[in-house]
């Protein structure tokens, strides 16, 4: 995904994603929320921008959507947008599609149904006022005449007043002397003004010993006035907007929120203040109040927020009813009891049965709902099939509901459905292993009939420092027209052996496995949401990081998305193909989000539960599309450590790459690998750890930080990444390779494996924590930075940066990780964020590959030095710190030296010289001795390329020299 935020391009990374819908259970008070509210958000860009900014906008309590600028003004971009609902605050985020922010997320108070914000380029504030002074020529008054009416819903006006003033002025109080159909009305009338543009107001309570003796709210702000300085607004109790538009006014009183926060006390809100000591409230059933006390001490009595206290613990898979005198009834919803450790100390579900349970005998269900009060097994006839055979399911332990039907069920297609509260929800199993088309229906299979002819067990026992991963997307492998692939864009594309494209060059799998790399790293192939499997005949593409079911394959990548065990079986076939080519397989798993919170079978099954929420109840937004799973609660934890074993059980894994690691938690990640090393311990487990903005304990974030508590695996390394080419999220700023001076230090650590990074950064134990690397699918690749940072250079010396940045990644410490294509130097035609860009831009170009052979061969060599030098491959960082030393070099220029047959290596001796000078530079050689160069910048391997007897070697501009001493 982009952070890249996430850092992705903080990915989604992926990031990507429009997430919709609103979460019904912990949105409550928005169900009864009516009319619209409409948001001003103006944009000042920084100079020289070239970027593409658009807005994220989301309701409190709810998910976002994306937004563009439309406008613009003398400060810069405007963007008027009308959101559903009465609300108080909305939130916004100012980003690019690839998930770069501009500031954090930020929130507007709303009044009066619109709220106007301002925010400038690097600036993280958010401003109510232009910050530059103003500049629209708003008109200003003389003479204002403001006609005010106030509603009360208790018919208690005596005493209360206004106290207003004009813009820069002096207050007065204003008394209500009228009276309407709506309440009373009052007039705030003022002569003799220089430069107004709006009036201030509170509503306050006075008495004859206090003049202030009670207030609702602080200032509110009349901005809206006819030519002759006239307006009428219309305000009530209890409700801190003005409102310009009577027919807008909620005059009802009523229940706006009802949620059991813990196993005996409910949250209660309404939409105007009563008096707690007197509250009126009582609940349905079996259910006793012991007790109401204001949800804030600091309120007083009189507030519109309280804590129900019950006599007893409430069920929660009962449905309870709250009524208040002049309110009305409403539904207790589930709240946030079911994020405390006491629910899961109660519920948590340790079996390995959830999901279905196939055998000819019959077949068991188990579903996990301990929220609901009836749950029902839905059967249907076919994947279309709309009305379905509902069976009751058996209330069992743990909150778990079961059924078993007699007798061979393959190919039986079901879905669940749980009551919460008096609604009923439908989720597919979140455990199923296989669905029908488009994912929206669970099957049951004979997973031995899954596996193709001849399917091989796991392969031989890798470790981490030897690997170098090729990432790559299914689909780009093969869809070029020129990719000489019959299955074009599907599993069985990859698994296609011998085929050939222009000129004869290899391709596809062929290619890969010439190129000489360990590890294909596929991204996502679970089940994703965004890719319409009913039209595959249209122009569809994505990257994947939209998950729907994380235990079934994608369909899209099948040669028959309706049938639920070919993809099974297609994925298998592609694993067995690659291992085949000795070639192992690592899956790009995305459990740190979904594509919407509110239509996940998670939320649909046990609402509040799967996801992390903000204080405010709002979802936390770490992963920067709408939502962050909850990976600390138990059977969340549960579920990831189940599924991750699950693929590489039954798929014969070899390693798992998690997307946005560091919104997930380091308990959970160490159960992970737990639970792989009993599979097999050279599962490869990386992932990207960088510390994203998720309400979650600091020192329990699976980032970088915290490294040195997970032990077995390992994190891509920015540190590196940026210091070769430059920042991810400036497309203009240059690094080591293309022109920036002063990286040398950077490059160093990143050599070592970032080892000795402070803990600010990052905490590596050793170099299997680490992965290389200089491109990857987010952000621009490395070819179209440096068409970014170096425009007027020539094609020959963009060549020769790109070869330096690639030997840079291959002969430093750590996991080695290319980019499917970074080999023949892949573009995207500038495109930083091509998740869901057509084929034209994301698939793999096979004449490029013909054109850039000699570049091909060049990274063959770097391959063919690191797999013949284990001295590039140390296993500890004591033997990092022991073997290897940094020489003198010029500047711009790093050089190295490894000694003592480092990690058994044949040679003796290793020099590595990376010259980023645009000149030839001199360096002293460690010794003196018969050095033989295997790398020069033209050609590399480990064949002799000449023979050097001195003390010093000569290093082209941009050029990487390596020489060894046996």
């Amino acid at each position: 995904m982009s952070f890249k935020l996430f850092k992705k391009g903080i990915a989604a990374a992926a990031a990507c994603i429009l997430l919709l819908g609103m979460i019904f259970s912990f949105s409550f008070a928005q169900t009864f929320a009516e009319g619209k509210t409409k948001i001003i958000i103006h944009y000042q860009e920084a100079k020289g921008n070239t970027k593409d900014w658009n807005l994220w906008v989301f309701p409190e309590g709810g998910e976002g959507k994306a937004y563009p600028f439309t406008g613009s003004d003398a400060f810069g971009k405007t963007a008027e947008i009308e959101l559903d609902g009465n609300l108080k605050k909305a939130g916004f985020i100012v980003r690019t599609d690839s998930w770069e922010k501009d500031g954090g997320d930020r929130m507007i108070d709303i009044s009066g149904g619109e709220g106007e914000v301002w925010v400038k380029a690097g600036d993280d504030r958010t401003y109510t006022e232009p910050p530059d002074g103003e500049y629209r020529n708003l008109p200003s008054y003389e003479n204002i005449n403001v006609t005010v009416h106030y509603f009360r819903y208790d018919n208690q006006y005596d005493g209360w007043n206004l106290w207003a003033w004009p813009e820069g002025g002096n207050g007065e109080a204003v008394t209500f002397k009228e009276s309407d159909d709506y309440g009373r009305v009052a007039h705030i009338v003022m002569h003799n003004l220089k430069d107004v543009h709006k009036v201030g107001m509170i509503v306050r309570k006075s008495t004859a010993e206090n003049e202030w003796a009670e207030k609702e709210f602080d200032n509110r702000f009349v901005t809206k006035f006819k030519t002759d300085g006239s307006a009428e607004i219309w305000i009530a109790q209890g409700q801190d907007r003005i409102y310009y538009d009577k027919d807008s006014v909620d005059k009802t009183p009523k229940i706006v929120k009802a949620s059991i926060d813990a196993f005996n006390e409910i949250t209660f809100e309404t939409n105007f203040p009563f008096d707690a000591s007197k509250a009126g409230l009582s609940l349905t059933g079996d259910a006793k109040i012991k007790e109401v006390i204001p949800y804030d001490s600091k309120t007083g009595s009189f507030t519109n927020k309280v804590k129900i206290i019950a006599e007893n613990n409430l069920d929660l898979s009962k449905t309870y009813e709250v009524t208040k005198e002049n309110f009305g009834t409403a539904p207790v919803e589930t709240g946030k009891v079911v994020r405390s450790p006491e629910f899961d100390s109660l519920f948590y579900y340790p079996g390995h049965d959830l999901g279905n349970t196939y055998t000819k005998r019959g077949t068991s269900f188990r579903v996990w709902a301990p929220t609901a009060s009836e749950a029902k097994l839905v059967t249907y006839r076919s994947w279309d099939d709309k009305t379905g055979k509902e069976t009751s399911l058996k209330k069992a332990e743990r909150g778990t509901w079961t059924s078993f039907i007699k007798g061979d069920q393959e190919g039986l297609i079901y879905t669940y459905k749980v009551k919460i509260g008096n609604k009923w929800n439908e989720a597919v199993d979140p455990y199923a292993r296989a669905v029908t088309v488009n994912g929206d229906k669970g099957a049951v299979i004979d997973l031995k009939k899954t596996n193709p002819a001849k399917w091989s067990g796991r392969m031989k026992p890798f470790t981490p420092e030897d690997a170098i991963i090729y990432e790559l997307h299914v689909r780009d492998l093969s869809e070029d027209p020129k990719s000489g692939i019959k299955n074009k864009g599907k599993y069985l594309g990859a698994a296609e052996e011998g085929t050939k494209g222009p000129g004869g060059v290899k391709t596809g799998l062929n290619h890969i496995k010439d190129l000489g790399v360990t590890h294909v790293q596929l991204l996502p192939i679970y089940d994703y949401r965004t890719v319409d499997e009913t039209k595959l005949d249209q122009p569809q593409f994505n990257w994947g990081y939209d998950p729907k079911n994380y235990n079934a394959p994608e369909g899209s990548y099948s040669t028959d998305p309706y049938n639920p065990v070919k993809r099974i079986t297609e994925v298998k076939q592609m694993v067995q193909s690659l291992h085949k080519n000795n070639l192992r397989v690592i899956m790009d798993v995305v459990y740190n989000h979904m594509f919407s919170a509110s239509e996940s079978n998670f939320q649909q099954l046990v609402p509040g539960y799967y996801f992390r929420y903000n204080e405010d109840g709002t979802l936390a937004n770490g992963s920067g599309v709408g939502n962050d799973t909850a990976s600390e609660r138990k059977m969340m934890r549960k579920f990831i450590v189940d599924s991750v074993s699950y693929w590489a059980k039954e798929y014969n894994l070899d390693g798992f790459r998690f997307d946005l690691m560091g919104i997930l938690d380091v308990t959970t990640m160490n159960e992970v690998r737990k639970s792989l090393n009993k599979i097999n311990p050279s599962i490869i487990v990386l992932g990207e750890g960088w510390d994203l903005n998720t309400p979650l304990d600091p020192s329990q974030k699976a980032n970088q930080k915290n490294a040195s508590k997970m032990t077995g695996i390992a994190h891509f390394n920015d540190g590196i990444r940026d210091a070769i080419k430059g920042s991810v999220f400036e497309d203009g700023d240059p690094g080591f390779v293309n022109g920036k001076e002063n990286t040398e230090n950077s490059i160093k650590e990143g050599i070592k494996a970032g080892i000795d990074y402070p803990a600010s950064i990052a905490s590596y134990k050793d170099p299997g924590q680490v992965v290389e690397y200089a491109e990857a699918h987010d952000n621009l690749t490395l070819w179209d930075k440096l068409q970014k940072t170096n425009p007027e250079d020539s094609l020959a010396v963009r060549k020769k940066m790109h070869e330096l940045a690639s030997s840079i990644v291959l002969t430093s410490q750590g996991i080695s990780f290319i980019h499917a294509g970074q080999e023949f130097m892949r573009t995207k035609g500038g495109n930083g964020n091509s998740y869901n860009a057509p084929d034209s831009t994301n698939q793999l170009d096979w004449q490029r590959r013909a054109d850039f052979d000699k570049e091909v061969k060049y990274m063959k060599g770097l391959i063919e030095l690191r797999k013949g030098h284990p001295a590039l491959r140390m296993r500890t960082a004591s033997d990092i710190r022991k073997h290897l030393s940094f020489l003198e070099a010029p500047k711009n220029t790093v050089a190295y030296h490894i000694n003592g047959h480092a990690n058994r290596d044949h040679a003796k001796d290793l020099t590595v010289i990376y010259n980023a000078n645009r000149k030839t530079v001199s360096v002293a050689l460690p010794s003196r001795g018969t050095w033989k160069v295997l790398v020069n910048g033209e050609k590399s391997g480990n064949k002799t390329l000449q023979v050097i007897k001195g003390s010093k070697v000569s290093v082209p501009a941009l050029s990487t020299f390596v020489l060894e001493i046996k």
